[in-house]
């Protein structure tokens, strides 16, 4: 029986090693109470990202070269149209390559293309739908899409954070009180934060722009989903 009873207990001892793996250990100590809780905030996002390309294709390099660069210039005109400055729009990726016709049995150069990819974060939503539709209306590109997400992740996180110990205290507080004393001052804590910031896609202004007239937006009247950022708070408290 007591081998039983001593394999049992190391099994348990063992689970709960597994399970505090990704927690700090903590020595008891007299007259102090550890507590664990999470914590969670969300909120709405709080910016956009718009990302579209710039593409050229023409029969030499300086062809292509040229049309991409007027395009460039047709969106930075569009942008300080909408109060927003070009510097503001970021490069991602440029190339200039060769295009070629592989029917014959020697490859053929038929003309070089010019892709350039750029993306805006916007704060201010009212900017949106005039920016992409004036791209879309000058035939600048027909690659457009839209995601929003939560750009001040600090914040959330603090918000988190705080919601996380105000529940440990709140724990601490009730096993305190089981036990007639009185919670006393945190002597130590440890944070683990998680973030859950998933962007949320919007179909290309392209699609868009083709059915804006026949039905309302297909986001119209809906809630923008929220960004959850979630935390784990481990706090020690004295006992008076």
């Amino acid at each position: 029986m007591k081998s039983v009873v001593t394999v049992l207990a190391a099994f348990i001892l063992s689970g709960a090693l597994m399970q505090a793996q990704d927690r700090p250990t903590i020595t008891a100590q007299t007259n102090t109470i550890f507590v664990g809780a999470d914590g969670k905030f969300e909120a709405n996002p709080d910016t956009a990202l718009i990302q579209f390309d710039i593409s050229a294709q023409e029969e030499n390099s300086r062809a292509a070269y040229d049309r991409a660069s007027k395009q460039a210039e047709q969106v930075r005109q569009i942008l300080r149209s909408n109060g927003i400055e070009p510097a503001a729009a970021q490069l991602g990726y440029f190339s200039i390559e060769p295009i070629y016709d592989y029917k014959q049995a020697k490859r053929k150069l038929v003309a070089y293309r010019v892709d350039v990819k750029v993306s805006l974060k916007l704060k201010d939503f009212t900017k949106i739908a005039p920016i992409l539709q004036q791209l879309s209306d000058a035939d600048i590109t027909d690659q457009q899409s839209i995601t929003y997400t939560l750009d001040d992740i600090d914040a959330a996180k603090t918000k988190a954070v705080e919601d996380a110990y105000r529940r440990a205290r709140a724990s601490a507080e009730a096993v305190a009180r089981a036990g007639g004393r009185t919670l006393g001052e945190l002597s130590y804590a440890s944070v683990d934060v998680n973030e859950n910031v998933r962007p949320t896609p919007i179909m290309p202004m392209s699609r868009m722009s083709a059915m804006a007239q026949a039905a309302p937006a297909p986001t119209e009247e809906f809630s923008p989903q929220t960004t959850s950022v979630t935390a784990h708070v481990n706090a020690m408290f004295t006992l008076k």
